[in-house]
């Protein structure tokens, strides 16, 4: 019995060792990975401060030889027969490395080869606040480039967008093709005034000025109803058109307050922002009283629902129309955080289409009809 014993207490020593074995080469194998990740990461940044750098060459150069298109030709031609391993000196390629560095230079730098960069290929301390550009692929920054030229506040957003979301160049390219960045943030609000910082900015930026509700599909005369239904059944592009962060936590949430019931047409949580986000959808003008009625449901929202460790519940409004004057004049008088928008809808059916379509009624019944034949 205790030999049998032994040989057991040794069987489960040998597991044990064999699990923390196996244990250990996995987390080798995950440092491993993770020092790939950092090295890929080192290795293009330090890829596109040269092209950078030669961009910035290629800009001087071609000023001074005065050449057009055979100027890349031939710097091409001898690039690539000076460094025959390296496939980055195409004639293409070569103009986008001096797009590159004239997008992001600036043109009030007035660039002399020395103002920019130096002899060393260091980055000049103007271009501190640009580092962002070298943390994306090239692919992406081509794709930056020839949407965004000549206006680099416009490419260094997207710079931005692409890190915060970790976003694939097939989905860059899809929200460059966008006016994204002409309404990112346009709300008119009084979230720099009822926040400390830098919530009351955070808060900005998550706002959009139009909403582009364009993925609904509504009749010219539609009701309030219909459009929240409508935003309801396509919940998930109406999430994307709120942006990142964003989670939905319901629609028509009943509150108690006193004796009396009242619903938020759409409650979110947004997680970079840590906080419950209250949204009312109106199908007319803004109104002076639609402030009175949001921020009472912020209120009652931070009464019961917001945590300890929540920060203090925001509100948009988003309407068919709004005087920017009117709807900055209401905000001034309330003290809670909201922000007012508009929204666009042009993919509206005309009614007497609508009404000439069959019915999912009709539809059925004549499948059920056909299937029985």
């Amino acid at each position: 019995m205790r030999r049998e014993g032994g040989i057991e207490m040794v069987k489960q020593l040998i597991i044990q060792s064999d699990k923390q074995y196996a244990a250990w080469i996995g987390e080798v194998c995950k440092r491993f990975k993770q020092s790939q990740i950092k090295a890929s990461i080192k290795v293009n940044a330090e890829l596109l401060r040269f092209y950078f750098s030669l961009g910035c060459d290629l800009h001087i150069m071609k000023e001074q030889f005065g050449a057009g298109n055979e100027f890349y030709s031939m710097a091409s031609r001898d690039l690539s027969k000076a460094l025959p391993d390296v496939k980055s000196f195409s004639p293409t390629n070569l103009k986008y490395m001096q797009y590159f560095f004239e997008l992001y230079s600036g043109k009030s730098l007035n660039v002399s080869g020395q103002q920019v960069v130096d002899r060393d290929n260091n980055l000049n301390a103007q271009l501190v606040d640009y580092l962002q550009i070298f943390e994306i692929p090239w692919g992406h920054q081509i794709q930056i480039i020839g949407k965004c030229k000549g206006n680099m506040d416009k490419a260094l957003f997207f710079v931005r967008k692409t890190i915060e979301n970790n976003w694939s160049r097939a989905i860059l390219l899809n929200f460059l093709d966008t006016d994204l960045y002409e309404r990112e943030g346009k709300a008119v609000s009084n979230f720099k005034k009822n926040l400390p910082l830098p919530l009351g900015d955070l808060a900005q930026q998550i706002t959009k000025d139009p909403y582009n509700f364009n993925f609904l599909s509504l009749t010219e005369k539609y009701t309030e109803k219909e459009l929240k239904d409508a935003l309801m059944d396509n919940i998930q592009h109406f999430l994307l058109e709120l942006g990142n962060g964003f989670a939905f936590v319901g629609r028509e949430v009943r509150l108690q307050i006193g004796q009396t019931e009242k619903f938020i047409d759409m409650l979110f949580y947004n997680i970079k922002l840590h906080c419950y986000v209250v949204l009312e959808v109106k199908t007319d003008k803004f109104d002076f009283a639609n402030v009175g009625q949001l921020g009472g449901y912020m209120v009652a929202v931070n009464h019961q629902l917001k945590g300890e460790i929540d920060n203090p519940t925001i509100g948009l409004l988003v309407c068919k129309y709004k005087d920017n004057v009117e709807a900055q004049y209401a905000l001034e008088s309330s003290n809670q955080p909201m922000g007012v928008s508009a929204y666009e809808l042009s993919r509206l059916i005309p009614e007497n289409f609508k009404s000439t379509l069959p019915s999912i009624e009709e539809i059925e019944a004549e499948l059920n009809g056909t299937i029985k034949d």
